[in-house]
């Protein structure tokens, strides 16, 4: 992957914390963190969530980014008593989560799902290139990266009970929202609500999935865990490229507000192995289509609310983002370079997830697997 840069350019916000110390926000500069309520005296960044700032608004988030790269560009000198190296800090959830909502907005991903248990039929069902495909999550079982995850149990068919035996990622980007919305109006522009981006891991129990999801949609094989970065890189840092085209054109509340198809490169590694690099750039449905549609009918925002885009899968097999997709079911098993194979986790495997974009790094997302 792209060497990953932490300059002036790039400034991912996170929630930090030193021993004895209360948990307060920072920007990641270089290999350490800035802290800003000390080097700005603005009290905002003294709590222990990004939420307080967030709600100040796009504007606010625009002149607060400004001011940071002039101060640590004009005299980084004034900048030193305030920047602390990551290895003496532990970094926390960056925000309090209000509403999740995860997608299904990769068409490779969603192609290759409806080839592995539709055969026989069309890979993809009627409505999949009309809406972006959604189903609300927990939002309290949203965890920071590091957070071990305890393989959860359920029903795995008739009568039957026990640990989950297909335990799954989901390679995502996730979309956090500052701006709230009035409830029963759409929440219009996309950029003056978002604030920024963090990488995501919607780990998934496939068994249970797939026995409690008929007819309705995940439930218990989704909601019992989803990490995501400690670090949230605004809008404006990240660089844009059209979205993908369409066919059918969506309707018009659906109709793209501006090239929010986003050049991100992730890779996902398994106990250190890298096992894919999923391409962000090919994504179907881009996230302003996500926001629209979540809101359409008048559902409301919230600060804090997390939307993931779903897996992020590209055309190669290479570019999958779920062990699913990359061992096509168990039936391809991933083997790895100590002699070991995998089709899904076992206890003790650990999957990170990384991205760049552009060059900017945008953290790891990672967890470990136990009882």
């Amino acid at each position: 992957m792209t060497e990953r840069r932490w300059g002036v350019e790039n400034l991912p916000y996170g929630v930090f914390s030193r021993r004895g110390e209360a948990p307060r926000v920072g920007v990641r500069f270089e290999d350490r963190v800035l802290d800003l309520s000390a080097f700005l005296h603005d009290e905002v960044f003294a709590t222990g969530s990004l939420n307080a700032f967030m709600a100040r608004g796009r504007h606010a988030w625009h002149d607060t980014r400004a001011l940071i790269q002039t101060k640590l560009t004009d005299d980084l000198s004034l900048a030193e008593p305030h920047l602390i190296p990551l290895d003496q800090v532990t970094l926390h959830l960056p925000v309090e989560v209000a509403d999740y909502v995860d997608f299904y907005a990769s068409v490779d991903h969603a192609t290759n799902m409806g080839k592995m248990f539709r055969p026989n039929a069309e890979a993809l069902l009627p409505n999949w290139r009309h809406l972006p495909v959604g189903y609300h999550g927990r939002s309290g079982t949203v965890v920071v990266s590091g957070t071990p995850v305890t393989r959860p149990s359920g029903q795995l068919r008739a009568g039957v009970f026990g640990p989950c035996a297909k335990l799954d990622i989901e390679a995502e980007l996730g979309f956090v929202v500052g701006m709230p919305s009035a409830i029963g109006a759409p929440a219009g522009a996309f950029d003056d609500h978002v604030f920024g981006v963090t990488l995501l891991n919607d780990w998934s129990a496939r068994d249970i999935q797939g026995w409690e999801a008929q007819p309705l949609g995940p439930f218990l094989g989704k909601s019992f865990a989803t990490s995501i970065s400690p670090w949230v890189t605004p809008l404006e840092a990240l660089p844009r490229v059209p979205g993908r085209a369409q066919d059918p054109a969506p309707l018009d509340y659906l109709r793209r507000q501006g090239d929010w198809g986003l050049d991100i490169e992730l890779e996902v590694l398994l106990n250190g192995v890298v096992v894919s690099r999923p391409p962000y750039r090919s994504m179907y449905w881009t996230p302003d289509q996500m926001l629209a549609h979540m809101t359409v009918n008048g559902a409301s925002l919230r600060t804090g609310d997390l939307y993931g885009s779903g897996t992020i899968s590209g055309p190669e097999p290479g570019q999958r983002g779920s062990l699913m997709e990359l061992s096509w079911n168990g039936t391809e098993p991933i083997k790895l370079p100590d002699g070991s194979v995998r089709t899904f986790l076992e206890d003790g495997d650990t999957v990170t997830i990384t991205a760049t974009a552009g060059g900017l790094g945008l953290g790891e997302v990672s967890g470990t697997i136990g009882r």
